[in-house]
């Protein structure tokens, strides 16, 4: 049974796709703040209650990874955080906090989840077209999509850091996506894509990805946004 670690499982694509894989027959280890009650009662996952951006929470997973999971076959980073808000009215507190989340969350379970990750691991960051250099941006999300474009160049230095050792890095740049979080940012936008869609795209992408793609940053959008 291969390991998988999903992260931001409370709620719209992380949580379909905690449930696509353990359906599957997955065993699932689901990061989130909220643990949604269906996945507890799921068999095969296990759920940890944990704020990315907290030191003391990774040292909780640190543990699991040890004592219980040893092996990690597939990481999806699509844990993050977003903030609405003009640059100028924005407090260095908030732009750092959404940093915290979609950047050095990513890159700090990245470096505790390194030891039991092995040749053929795929580690898929989830990233958003904001992040893509040349990109239509909007007004309002310069933490967020900076914070999506820093990931894209991290995925792509620890692909080539290591390549030898057959860990694969790859980045799906996300454009719409009918969740809370497109919700949030674009009130009364309807997206073509709902958020088990794009799942189903993410789960086949997760086990199969590292076969074609290395340091790759895959623009995943049908529509602008």
């Amino acid at each position: 049974m291969k390991n998988i670690i999903v992260t931001g499982t409370s709620r719209g694509i992380g949580l379909e796709l905690a449930l696509q894989f353990a359906n599957a027959g997955y065993h699932v280890l689901a990061l989130s703040r909220k643990t949604p009650q269906i996945l507890i009662e799921n068999n095969n996952v296990t759920c940890l209650s944990v704020d990315l951006s907290k030191e003391e929470d990774l040292t909780q997973v640190e543990q699991f990874l040890a004592s219980s999971m040893k092996k990690i076959d597939a990481i999806v980073h699509n844990a993050g955080a977003l903030l609405l808000k003009p640059f100028e009215e924005t407090s260095a507190e908030e732009f750092e906090n959404i940093y915290k989340v979609n950047v050095f969350g990513v890159a700090n379970l990245t470096r505790i989840c390194l030891p039991f990750l092995t040749k053929g691991s795929h580690v898929v960051t989830i990233s958003s077209m904001g992040g893509i250099q040349g990109s239509m941006k909007f007004a309002g999300l310069s933490a967020y999509s900076s914070s999506k474009g820093a990931v894209i160049t991290l995925s792509e230095l620890l692909a080539e850091e290591y390549k030898d050792k057959g860990i694969s890095f790859n980045v799906l740049a996300l454009g719409a996506v009918q969740t809370e979080m497109l919700a949030e940012a674009f009130p009364g936008y309807q997206a073509n894509l709902s958020a088990s869609e794009m799942a189903n795209y993410i789960f086949d992408f997760t086990l199969t990805g590292n076969k074609y793609y290395n340091g790759k940053v895959i623009q995943v959008s049908s529509s602008t946004p």
